[in-house]
């Protein structure tokens, strides 16, 4: 078994199924190896697309992602796409190529000092030195990218530990030639020892066998008595739930179960969205701010008070904050909790869900306030949705998609104005049905995260949700969708202009400048590309539209809609920064 076909066998016997890449010479044998233990191959069109892809399923399965990239340009064009997932506290496995041992440091071609320039980007890197590395580093990378606060991880992988020892032995010789004196003698002796000490260890010593994973925390039953006995003596309480809660997935549904029937407010944030289904009485979309200002009792579970919550000024001051978080700096980051739970919020929202028997009728009167702005905000999404725009009122798209999606569909979101329009309008339909960057704000993300919803749910309808400036990044990948047989729906929301930049930068400097795009032709690309496009301009013919694209999707085509945009004031106001 070379060394590409011993990472190939740790990744199967660690539960992967698909690995993404874009090939490159310094790390074929991986992906021929892959290929032979049924793993199956996706290559992609640029390298963030592979790891956004690999992100993306281990959110949505819990089991690392992986990709593999090729050395140097491969590694470097990766990096935005790790520190996304970073900071999304996903956990993947990052393998990057890099020249043979013996050439490290002296010129080879794509050589750079890679785990240096990972330092800051990842949990842990290591470089394989020797064949029996490859089996303990890669299960290290496992363990580490789950446990705590997961991330991502990166191995580096030298040609010539990737290939047989007879054939690195020949390559290695063959450069020399035969020796004509002593220099060149013991040349070749430096070069085979130099062999033999990469490939000192015997298959047969390898164990594969598989860890367990590893448990982030225990939960303290005190805590969890005390939050039960805070609850009891609140009238206002009001719960956040962010992305974090969502890292245990074997456990997701069950504690949407159990919040359903908990009895107090909620707010659902990034990946967490879906997670009360599509309608349910007590989840909250509108006025948070306002909701924080007033409640007595506020619980944070898997977020920090980052920007998204006003660097916690959003807070009422009086009120008693409890935060839940797997990271100690999470925990206290901007403003002190009341109580600090370090534990997985997952976990402990399932410990507590179970255990609470709390009597919500004095909720009652905090509720209607609640439900009354709820109704409020409605209303005005409702008049902003009615009014009539050049081309397509934004909302109304967003409307109509909500309508025409499945009860199984899962929605990706990549880009600004458009986006977070929607993020008003759709209603995930369950737990998991929801992906974006999270707090990095990433664009790109769109065409690796849908690419994985389909992989690992194949009979779900998986929509991809445009901008048209943050299409540039991954409309190439509608080749990808086509190759692997991959029937997304992508609606491309085209306002001609990075719209949410625009709307801070021309208020308050008065130009447009870098702002402005065109109503491009971005069907015409699709069918290029060999997947299904249709243009669309006016509202009336959105529903035939998006029936067709369904219908496109379900015989197995990708089908990307491009939808022409008028301009709304909905989002007056909101800032890029």
């Amino acid at each position: 078994m070379n060394g590409g076909e011993l990472i190939a066998q740790v990744l199967k016997n660690q539960g992967v199924s698909f690995l993404f890449t874009l090939c490159g010479g310094h790390i074929s044998p991986i992906l021929v190896g892959a290929k032979r233990q049924g793993i199956r191959v996706i290559d992609v069109r640029q390298e963030p697309t592979a790891v956004f892809a690999a992100d993306a399923v281990s959110r949505l399965t819990g089991i690392p992602g992986v990709a593999a990239v090729t050395a140097g340009p491969g590694v470097t064009n990766s990096i935005t796409a790790i520190k996304n997932a970073q900071m999304a506290q996903s956990p993947l496995i990052l393998i990057g190529g890099a020249p043979a041992t013996i050439l490290k440091g002296r010129g080879a071609l794509q050589d750079i000092e890679q785990l240096k320039l990972f330092k800051t980007l990842v949990k842990w890197s290591a470089s394989i030195t020797q064949d029996c590395d490859i089996v303990p580093v890669f299960e290290e990378a496992f363990d580490v990218s789950k446990s705590g606060i997961p991330g991502p991880v990166f191995i580096e992988c030298p040609l010539d530990l990737l290939y047989d020892k007879e054939l690195v032995q020949e390559w290695y010789i063959r450069e020399t030639g035969k020796p004509k004196d002593m220099i060149e003698r013991a040349k070749n002796w430096y070069l085979r020892r130099h062999v033999d000490k990469l490939f000192a260890c015997s298959g047969k010593s390898m164990d594969l066998a598989k860890k367990d994973a590893v448990v982030p925390f225990s939960i303290d039953p005190g805590n969890v008595e005390y939050v039960i006995h805070r609850l009891e003596q609140s009238t206002s309480p009001v719960m956040i739930i962010g992305s974090q809660v969502t890292l245990r997935p074997a456990m997701i549904d069950e504690l949407s179960g159990q919040l359903k029937k908990f009895g107090i407010p909620v707010y659902l944030t990034g990946m967490a969205r879906g997670l009360l289904g599509p309608d349910h009485p007590l989840h909250f979309r509108h006025h948070r701010s306002a909701a924080l200002k007033e409640a007595d009792l506020i619980i944070i579970a898997g977020m920090p008070c980052d920007f998204r919550l006003n660097y916690g000024m959003s807070l009422n001051p009086k009120a008693f904050y409890i935060a839940i978080n797997r990271s100690k700096d999470d925990l206290i980051k901007n403003k002190n909790p009341d109580l600090g739970i370090l534990a997985d919020p997952c976990t402990f929202l399932y410990e507590l869900t179970k255990s609470a028997e709390i009597k919500t009728d004095r909720f009652d009167p905090w509720i209607d306030t609640l439900k009354e702005r709820e109704v409020r905000r409605n209303k005005h999404i409702k008049e902003t949705m009615d009014a009539r725009t050049a081309y397509i009122n934004p909302l109304q798209l967003c409307d109509k998609i909500n309508r025409a999606m499945d009860e199984d569909s899962i929605i990706i979101g990549d880009g600004g104005d458009f986006i977070a329009t929607a993020s008003y309008i759709l209603s995930p339909r369950g737990p998991l049905t929801w992906l974006d960057p999270g707090p990095f704000g990433t664009l790109g993300v769109g065409a690796g995260f849908a690419m994985a919803a389909k992989l690992v749910r194949p009979d779900a309808e998986v929509w991809l949700l445009y901008g048209d400036g943050a299409s540039g990044y991954g409309l190439i990948e509608q080749d990808s969708f086509v190759r692997h047989r991959l029937p997304v729906i992508t609606v491309i929301g085209n306002d001609a202009g990075w719209t949410q930049i625009a709307r801070d930068q021309v208020v308050v400097l008065k130009d447009d400048v870098g702002t402005v795009l065109k109503h491009n032709h971005y069907h015409m690309v699709a069918e290029a590309l060999d997947a299904k496009g249709y243009l669309v301009d006016k509202i009336e013919d959105v529903d035939d539209a998006l029936k067709k694209a369904k219908t496109v999707s379900q015989k197995g085509k990708p089908v990307l809609i491009n939808a022409l945009l008028g301009k709304t004031d909905f989002r007056k106001g909101s800032i890029s920064i």
